[in-house]
């Protein structure tokens, strides 16, 4: 695959575009600025995501008529942010204050208020035993009196978590990754080796420059290529408003499924492998002790990838979501890239360039890639199912 050219140019249209939008995008745009100003790991923004704008969707899906639209969307986003991000709460009530600002007083204004608040109230209290808050037990591999690296790994309760639309966090587990011993491992191992180097002369500066891209994993990142469908002509905000909660909950519902496996398999990073080749018992490996990847491997184990399966599961509630219109252009932006926007012509690129970012950084190997990218499609599907069966009141039962 030939990498998708960066592109900066366009980041003056996507502002355009946004001064367009409806109140949802105006709030998931909000949601993760506030997201952002938390500085909370990837897993917990995601299930944060979720449980906003499935709290949004819920609040206009059974709105009265006559009340206000704003209020109700402005008020479900401002029960659950304070309720999720507490830290927040001031950024949370100075964008609430001035949104309900521009809403004229009276009955509509009220009454949109008092449902957008249930419906948030009710999300929360459906998602409170969700085991996101489970004591987590991860028990460091270590002979007695030998030092290991003391970092906390990420969220290992994640794998007992509620999902939204899959059955269990296990529904979708993947087959282990290669054998040490086998052919594909040592073909997979020599290619990061060579091109996740942090001084390799193998990766062009484009791949590097994606790898740097997409070494950001918030919500925001994915959320924005959402955004190049909400913002086109013609939608409504009731469907921007479940676009985004459904795909939110394919996304957490992904983040659940990738650490299921993840922890299952505990397989190693390719800096903990090339570093320790001599033992991997396959003689087509060769150790170099001073290895190091072009991006900070992320403190939970290699196979599968996150990102892969965050994409493909956004990708395939895209595809649904568009279904045999054209394909807009997508695009989004990266902290982790100066804030560069980078755009894609369909989806397919879109998910290969996220994966392949990932070996170009130098912290997985193409197995979990491919794997990740699988098992996202199947999230992807679950939840185009209910894009398309559940369209008056597309809620799962959380």
């Amino acid at each position: 695959m030939k990498p998708t050219k960066l592109i900066v140019a366009i980041a003056a249209t996507m502002l355009a575009l946004q001064a367009h939008a409806d109140v949802v995008t105006d709030w998931n745009q909000r949601t993760n600025e506030f997201i952002g100003e938390a500085r909370i790991g990837t897993p917990p923004a995601v299930r944060i995501s979720a449980i906003v704008q499935t709290a949004a969707l819920r609040a206009l899906t059974s709105l009265p008529r006559g009340a206000s639209v704003d209020a109700a969307v402005a008020a479900a986003h401002r029960t659950a942010l304070v309720k999720l991000m507490p830290a927040q709460r001031a950024s949370i009530e100075a964008a609430y204050g001035a949104a309900l600002a521009g809403i004229a007083e009276g009955p509509a204004k009220a009454g949109g208020i008092a449902l957008g608040e249930k419906a948030a109230q009710d999300v929360l209290a459906a998602r409170t035993d969700d085991g996101a808050a489970s004591p987590e037990s991860h028990r460091p591999h270590a002979a007695a009196g030998a030092y290991v690296p003391t970092a906390t790994p990420a969220v290992p309760q994640w794998a007992q978590r509620k999902p939204w639309l899959m059955s269990s966090p296990a529904q979708f587990r993947p087959a282990a990754p290669p054998a040490l011993a086998s052919a594909q491992w040592a073909s997979e191992f020599e290619e990061t080796k060579r091109l996740g180097h942090r001084a390799s002369t193998l990766r062009t500066p484009e791949q590097t420059e994606a790898a740097r891209f997409w070494d950001y994993s918030l919500p925001a990142i994915y959320h924005g290529v959402l955004r190049s469908v909400a913002l086109q002509p013609g939608r409504d905000v009731v469907r921007n408003a479940r676009l985004f909660a459904v795909a939110a909950q394919a996304m957490d519902d992904a983040v659940i499924s990738v650490f299921d496996a993840k922890y299952h398999y505990g397989f190693w990073r390719p800096i903990t492998a090339i570093r320790n080749a001599d033992a991997d018992g396959n003689d087509a490996t060769a150790r170099d002790a001073a290895w190091v990847s072009l991006i900070d491997a992320p403190m939970h184990p290699e196979y599968p990838s996150a990102h892969s399966i965050l994409a493909a599961s956004v990708a395939t509630v895209i595809k649904a979501e568009v279904g045999d219109a054209a394909m807009p252009t997508l695009a989004t932006s990266s902290p982790t890239a100066k804030n560069a926007t980078r755009q894609w012509s369909g989806v397919d690129q879109f998910v290969q360039e996220v994966s392949n970012a990932r070996l170009w950084g130098g912290i997985h190997f193409r197995s979990a890639l491919r794997t990740g990218e699988a098992m996202g499609e199947r999230i992807g599907r679950l939840a185009a199912r209910q894009l398309r069966e559940e369209s008056a009141s597309p809620i799962t039962a959380p």
